[in-house]
């Protein structure tokens, strides 16, 4: 996919993509390039098909068309780069582990997969839940932590990666006050060893403080770019239908130089 438009150094190309489920189209015909070295909000009401759009990346779910490139490259080709947080509403909390083992499968493709977690990888996950606030916590079995701890966790897990594309789906909802801070602190930290994050995110008002740029998305790619061009009023109108009184607030707040 190495045209003007698609450039093999973007560390996300998607051409023309469409998915749906039982022949009902969630996304259509997307066409995207992410930036490097940036943080991106992807942004659409309920049923937007955001997070659809980041599975269909990894491969998670089937696309009827289109074509993704990594850093010009299939997914496939390029796994080890990229670092994926799941929903924290679609994992098993029960599951027998502990943090310390959570964090490590961050590291299985460096040891192998069904080879024994040595000393060093030991480390290694323990320091990546340092990175998130959650040491003393390592031992814990996950079905023991709050739902803010169990997604600093997780983001644990996807730092252990040490990989140069982040998608995160939906990493600040339903968390407390101290986790959004060291996500967002994490986040800039990414940012600015030059990697990108590309976030599914539910919350217009900390949009434009948190990120660089965003994707509009309901189905279709409404806009995109940076944020304190394509976040507007006139956009998100376009987004959420004109259903949302926060819409000419948010916009105010962009037109007055404040969202950044």
């Amino acid at each position: 996919m190495s045209t003007p438009q698609h450039p093999d150094s973007a560390p996300l190309c998607i051409h023309d993509m469409t998915v749906a489920y039982r022949r009902r189209p969630v996304i259509w015909d997307i066409d995207y390039d992410a930036p490097a070295g940036k943080l991106v909000a992807i942004v659409g009401p309920n049923g937007a098909g955001k997070s659809t759009l980041i599975k269909a990346a990894l491969d998670l779910v089937p696309k009827i068309s289109g074509e993704v490139r990594v850093f010009g490259e299939p997914y496939r080709a390029q796994a080890s780069r990229v670092a994926y947080v799941p929903q924290r509403s679609s994992v098993d909390w029960d599951f027998p582990v502990s943090a310390l083992d959570v964090a490590a499968m961050g590291l299985y493709r460096k040891i192998g997969w069904f080879r024994p977690v040595t000393r060093r990888y030991k480390e290694e996950a323990r320091a990546a839940l340092d990175r998130v606030g959650m040491a003393d916590y390592a031992k814990r079995q996950i079905s023991q932590l709050s739902g803010g701890q169990q997604q600093r966790v997780f983001l644990a897990r996807a730092l252990a990666q040490n990989a140069d594309l982040y998608l995160m789906d939906e990493p600040f909802a339903g968390v407390d006050a101290t986790t959004e801070r060291t996500i967002i602190g994490i986040l800039r930290e990414l940012r600015d060893a030059g990697k990108t994050a590309i976030v599914v995110h539910h919350d217009l008002q900390t949009a434009p403080e948190y990120f660089d740029e965003v994707v509009l998305l309901n189905m279709r790619l409404v806009a995109s770019g940076p944020m304190e061009t394509v976040f507007t009023s006139e956009n998100l109108r376009r987004t959420y239908g004109g259903k949302l009184p926060l819409l000419d607030q948010v916009g105010n707040r962009m037109a007055g130089g404040q969202g950044s």
